[in-house]
């Protein structure tokens, strides 16, 4: 752990080469009475960074960090949707307490140390086959929106942001938004 670094994520199975799972177990869960990591939930564990210049203290990691940690030990893809989604895109300023995360890994909802859960739902391998992060993450926060709710301050934000992105790529993700979202987009974003 200490090789790693502060900050890290670590799985009780990371550890499988150094003895029996009950004695990885109960190493962990011995180091966590004593403070030197902190459990996240059942299996995994933080090595704590602990910010002393602001004195705020140990800094948790966020739910996007443990999702990600978790995605890349099961090797799955992940994309946030819903009201998680909205807040990464600048469309919300909500930080959702459950966060919900379309996977083509499989279905789980983990509780964490603080009463938040992450739920991974499985989806089908169209909804993560976008070549653009923002195209994908663009079509989920608007099917979370509605149609009918996509307001002229959203269409401004969305052309703020697609300026920024490699308009060929987003292109090639067209045929994979529902048809009102790549017009909406299309409108936005606009053909040469």
């Amino acid at each position: 752990m200490k090789k790693c670094g502060r900050g890290n994520l670590f799985f009780a199975s990371d550890f499988i080469n150094y003895g029996e799972q009950k004695s990885i177990s109960k190493a962990l869960e011995r180091m966590a009475k004593e403070s030197t990591i902190l459990r996240i939930c059942h299996g995994i564990y933080f090595y704590p960074k602990i910010d002393k210049a602001l004195g705020l203290g140990v800094l948790y990691p966020t739910l996007e960090d443990i999702a990600e940690g978790i995605a890349k030990r099961d090797k799955a893809r992940i994309v946030p949707t819903g009201l998680y989604a909205l807040n990464r895109l600048g469309f919300s300023t909500q930080i959702p307490m459950n966060v919900v995360y379309l996977t083509d890994g499989f279905n789980r909802k983990i509780t964490l140390y603080n009463g938040s859960t992450i739920q991974f739902k499985r989806t089908a391998p169209k909804n993560l086959a976008f070549h653009s992060q923002l195209a994908m993450l663009l079509t989920l926060a608007f099917k979370t929106l509605g149609k009918d709710n996509i307001t002229p301050e959203v269409r401004s934000h969305t052309k703020e942001l697609l300026a920024k992105d490699e308009k060929q790529i987003v292109k090639q993700d067209y045929n994979l938004m529902p048809s009102w979202v790549s017009s909406i987009i299309k409108t936005l974003y606009p053909e040469d």
